[in-house]
């Protein structure tokens, strides 16, 4: 079972969707990434168990 699974994700700034990928098998993450069209960062906050994404949320910075 592949622990990495791929999400879209629209940035809270411009709305732009586009993917990301996450490793699953690090329990639960909270990171900031920046949006690949306005460059806004903004942070994501992911629920997870080996090989599912159980909660994914966005938050402005």
């Amino acid at each position: 079972m592949s622990m990495e699974v791929s999400k879209d994700i629209q940035c809270p700034f411009c709305g732009q969707s586009f993917e990301i990928i996450m490793d699953t098998s690090a329990g639960n993450q909270r990171f900031t990434t920046d949006c690949e069209v306005c460059c806004r960062p903004f942070e994501v906050f992911v629920e997870c168990v080996s090989g599912e994404i159980l909660n994914l949320e966005i938050r402005e910075n």
